[in-house]
């Protein structure tokens, strides 16, 4: 049984967004398609002060509502064995905004299936 609360350290590696997770097997997993600026808008939107966050923070996510939640995800539909989500921003800015997000087959490495909300937390590794 997974975790209800799980925790990646993504960072910048040759100018993309990845992580590693030695539990999962993933190596310089990358974001892709729309997740990258989802990312960048939460890091320069400077809301929670991550310094040298292309070094290396941390995001904490679940299918659950996490307190002080930073972002959700709205799961949208399939394609390609993976998932687009849409961002849910409006929570911190007060108004949403569209950007949506592929999300990868190693999503299926921490859930089951694709939830149908993703919430997340952005700090400091």
């Amino acid at each position: 049984m997974n975790n209800s609360i799980m925790k990646i350290h993504p960072y910048k590696h040759e100018g993309y967004w990845v992580f590693d997770d030695k539990d999962t097997g993933l190596v310089k997993e990358p974001f892709v398609e729309g997740m990258p600026e989802i990312i960048n808008l939460m890091i320069d939107m400077n809301f929670k002060d991550i310094s040298n966050a292309e070094n290396g923070f941390t995001i904490l996510f679940s299918d659950k509502p996490l307190p002080n939640t930073d972002l959700e995800l709205k799961w949208i539909r399939e394609e390609y064995g993976g998932n687009w989500y849409k961002m849910k921003l409006d929570i911190v800015l007060n108004k949403e905004h569209e950007l949506e997000g592929w999300l990868c087959p190693a999503l299926f490495k921490y859930f089951d299936k694709a939830p149908e909300m993703i919430y997340a937390k952005f700090e400091e590794k």
